[in-house]
């Protein structure tokens, strides 16, 4: 089975996140609002099926990140959770929290070595024509 298919998504603490959204709009042209920038990409092997990765800001004092203790939190696609969950727990990886779904898919918390707070997601990758925006 493979376990991660891909970056779901790069989070970051910072002093003041309004303020940094407006500069990577600026100057990297990274439009956002309060949660994230969604980057949109096709599969490879199925050109239907869209993916994303998801850009986000956190305050210093979110505790989103807890128990880690860095400034940065990565999510990573995965195929099966519940059954990759099972597999890590058989290999001592410590799991925090439970799993939790939305509409867009399935999310899970791992600790690495160094107290690294990671974000398994399964997510829900729709049909491209489910994402077209009706205005």
């Amino acid at each position: 089975m493979k376990r991660v298919t891909g970056l779901g998504g790069v989070f970051f603490k910072c002093d003041d996140p309004e303020k940094m959204r407006q500069w990577y709009q600026t100057h990297l042209g990274i439009e956002s609002d309060e949660y994230g920038a969604m980057f949109e990409w096709i599969h490879k092997d199925d050109p239907d099926k869209p993916g994303t990765t998801t850009w986000g800001l956190f305050s210093q004092d979110t505790t989103y990140f807890y128990p880690g203790k860095k400034e940065f939190m990565l999510n990573y696609r995965v195929g099966n959770l519940e059954k990759l969950l099972l597999m890590l727990k058989e290999e001592g990886v410590e799991q925090v929290g439970e799993i939790h779904c939305m509409e867009y898919g399935k999310f899970a918390w791992i600790m690495d070595p160094e107290g690294n707070k990671i974000e398994l997601w399964e997510p829900v990758d729709k049909p491209l024509i489910d994402h077209i925006r009706k205005d």
